[in-house]
């Protein structure tokens, strides 16, 4: 019965973890998108912080 259910593929370190041909097996954001996203969210904060300052000082 060996064989049944189509083959399997042996997959390598980096298929395992996402790099190679842009599929992520785990999924999520890779780590540069991961970084413009935080960035993204921290820049955000401080631009709130800054109007939230200049409303308090008026």
């Amino acid at each position: 019965m060996l064989g049944v259910g189509g083959t399997r593929q042996h997959l390598g370190r980096e298929a395992l973890r996402g790099s190679g041909r842009g599929g992520r097996v785990g999924g999520g954001l890779d780590p540069q998108a991961q970084k413009r996203e935080l960035l993204r969210k921290l820049q955000e904060k401080r631009q709130e912080q800054r109007h939230q300052e200049r409303q308090e000082g008026d």
